[in-house]
């Protein structure tokens, strides 16, 4: 049970702290609303339930001692991140460029599916995931037996907590939606959401493992 806390409180100190999914769950929730916001954390929690399983089977060792596989994918994780932010200026600048025209037009709105695809592809295309559950997980194992089970109920712990606290961001995003999404703010958070994120895939392509 002790090591079950220990787990929980370093699992907690790695979800709160912002990343590349609080900044897609935020920008979705921006876009589509709660329903969105929430699509986005399962989405999220849906692509580390694979990573778990990879990591737990040995799977993830494999990718995270192989140089080229490993670079492949985050370079692939990074450059999607690069183009959901470069959507988000788009959509910032065009709202600039409407309402000067005076063209009342709304960008094509954020679909549940669409979130969900974008939170599992994230998670799918960020490696360092792999090295993350392959350097933590072991530590909680027995030093005895089989480990696949006990590594994969610590990392399902790891994406249920994931969830909660996305799902959570969402319904505080979406409650201040009517706010959020008045023309000149949407903007402007479309903006910085777009910034970040872009930032975000140039630190992950340009980070070492």
């Amino acid at each position: 049970m002790g090591a079950l806390w220990a787990f929980v409180g370093v699992a907690a100190l790695t979800i709160t702290t912002p990343g590349p999914d609080t900044a897609l769950t935020v920008r979705n929730a921006l876009l589509g609303g709660r329903r969105c916001g929430i699509a986005t954390a399962l989405g999220v929690s849906m692509g580390l339930a694979v990573w778990t399983v990879a990591a737990s089977a040995g799977i993830a060792a494999l990718l995270v001692a192989s140089e080229p596989a490993f670079m492949a994918v985050k370079l692939a994780g990074a450059a999607y991140l690069v183009y959901l932010g470069a959507t988000s200026l788009w959509h910032a600048i065009r709202g600039d460029a409407q309402h000067a025209a005076g063209d009342g037009a709304a960008p094509r709105p954020l679909r549940p599916i669409a979130a969900l695809r974008q939170g599992v592809i994230n998670d799918l295309g960020n490696p360092k995931i792999a090295v993350f559950f392959t350097t933590l997980l072991p530590q909680f194992a027995p030093s005895h037996g089989p480990a696949f089970f006990t590594l994969l109920a610590f990392g399902l712990v790891f994406c249920a907590m994931t969830l909660v606290w996305l799902t959570v961001y969402s319904v505080v995003i979406a409650r201040a939606g009517d706010v959020l999404r008045r023309p000149r703010i949407r903007r402007t958070m479309d903006a910085i959401m777009g910034a970040t994120l872009v930032a975000l895939g140039v630190r992950v392509a340009a980070e070492r493992r």
